[in-house]
């Protein structure tokens, strides 16, 4: 499997798994919110805040699957890197709120650093494929005035 595909598959599985959480947080926020982390769920209207997360994820998956299928690899390494923040500051938020240490480092924590890892995977990818592109142009040469 080349460079280029395994990439893919790696981009594609972060779009699958964004879309997989927009879908739980939006339609059974109640019995996906226990796997997050924190100690104490909102009660009353503060349930509200699942719904902002499943809507977050969703927006996260829409613009990683509109470049990844547009086939805007090097944006899409970019947008890998700064989706990467998200579960970065889910980790810090269940951290900062005493939650499970394990879930916040096993599952938020990691997540990011897949995510970012597939980014920098991207760019690299696209930075190579750059560098061989423009090493294979022929150089214009000065034609005599």
């Amino acid at each position: 499997m080349s460079r280029k595909n395994l990439n893919t598959v790696l981009a594609t599985a972060v779009v699958l798994f964004t879309f997989y959480l927009a879908i739980s947080f939006l339609a059974t926020p109640a019995t996906s919110a226990p796997g997050f982390g924190l100690p104490h769920w909102p009660a009353g209207d503060g349930g509200g805040f699942l719904i902002v997360k499943g809507s977050r994820e969703l927006a996260m998956g829409l613009g990683m699957g509109a470049l990844l299928v547009a086939g805007h690899r090097r944006a899409l390494g970019w947008v890998l890197l700064t989706v990467a923040v998200a579960p970065f500051g889910d980790m810090i938020n269940v951290l900062a709120h005493h939650g499970s240490t394990a879930t916040a480092f096993g599952v938020h924590g990691l997540t990011s650093a897949l995510i970012a890892v597939t980014g920098l995977l991207i760019l690299r990818e696209t930075s190579n494929a750059s560098k061989t592109h423009s090493a294979a142009a022929p150089t214009p040469v000065a034609q005599p005035a």
